[in-house]
């Protein structure tokens, strides 16, 4: 499967508007870029996000920097067969790391995806 930047760019943004209204309205001072590969040593990593997750946040909290959602696409697209399961991937990816933006785990969020 062979997706153009600019398509992936253009799931990536439909990720993010399909997210619920309440969780959109809490995503101030983050940027969502979007990288071809993964950071050396990292490979297969979907995405990561950097920052100071909201339950981190203190009365001190200003004038920082804004915290960062990236998501890979050579990571994201690899194996995937149809634009469908890309947007899956891209979806899934997008929801894992705005969990971490407000401070969700990745154990918690294995726990989670159990059910």
């Amino acid at each position: 499967m062979d997706l153009s930047p600019d398509r992936f760019e253009e799931l990536a943004a439909e990720a993010l508007d399909g997210l619920p209204e309440w969780i959109r309205g809490r995503l101030e001072n983050v940027d969502v870029l979007i990288a071809d590969f993964p950071p050396p040593g990292q490979p297969g990593l979907l995405g990561l996000y950097e920052g100071v997750p909201l339950t981190r946040r203190g009365i001190g909290y200003s004038g920082v920097l804004p915290d960062r959602i990236t998501l890979f696409r050579s990571s994201i697209m690899q194996g995937m067969r149809t634009e469908q399961e890309v947007r899956d991937r891209v979806r899934h990816t997008v929801v894992h790391e705005i969990a971490h933006f407000f401070g969700i785990s990745d154990d918690r969020l294995r726990e989670l995806d159990r059910y």
